[in-house]
């Protein structure tokens, strides 16, 4: 479904101002983002449907290279809703090529420029007692806002008499992830088999 918008100047410059913000808090990956592009993105400017949001990152994820790619396809979507879809010809290329830009700018600028400067810093003085209880300090930051963005994507399967098999799935595929090294490609391309067999 293509939301048709109106957007001006002032709308590309809160979505550019909006990744920026966020990219300074991309501690562990663009991923962990994802519950408050949703919030700006779909509830309060209903930018993206539900379904354009989840499917741009879950067409980025399943794609080889970094993670961050859903945020340049987020952006397309919404240059794309701009440009009145696919059939609104060249200006809809256009603005969706103008939506990726932005937002790919907005969330690689800031935290590119801050990791290049704290990298240096932190690499002089890894002996420092601070440094070390700062690194120690993140990792459970970092594993509860994965958690909540895992939460967010599966918040559309919200029946759980109907969507059993699918939590089953989550669940084994989280203690296969934890306890063996089966590679995760693997895991995907079960999970995919099972989706197309109408299993899950």
């Amino acid at each position: 479904m293509i939301l048709e918008l109106q957007l001006s100047v002032g709308d590309w410059l809160a979505l550019f101002n909006h990744f920026l913000s966020l990219s300074l808090l991309a501690v562990g990956g663009a991923i962990i983002l994802a519950p408050d592009m949703h919030r700006f993105l779909v509830e309060e400017n209903h930018w993206l449907t539900d379904q354009q949001f989840s499917s741009s990152i879950a067409l980025a994820q399943s794609a080889p290279g970094p993670n961050v790619l859903f945020v340049g396809l987020i952006g397309w979507n919404v240059g794309l809703n701009a440009g009145a879809g696919l059939g609104g010809g060249w200006i809809s290329v256009a603005l969706s090529a103008l939506g990726m830009l932005i937002s790919l700018l907005g969330i690689m600028l800031p935290s590119s420029i801050l990791t290049y400067t704290t990298t240096r810093w932190a690499h002089k003085h890894r002996d420092n007692r601070g440094v070390r209880a700062f690194k120690l300090g993140m990792a459970p930051v970092v594993i509860a806002l994965l958690v909540s963005t895992g939460w967010l994507l599966t918040a559309s399967h919200n029946n759980p008499m109907r969507d059993w098999p699918l939590w089953v799935l989550t669940m084994v595929a989280m203690g296969l992830v934890w306890r063996t090294r089966i590679h995760l490609l693997w895991l995907i391309g079960a999970g995919a088999v099972l989706g197309a067999l109408g299993w899950v």
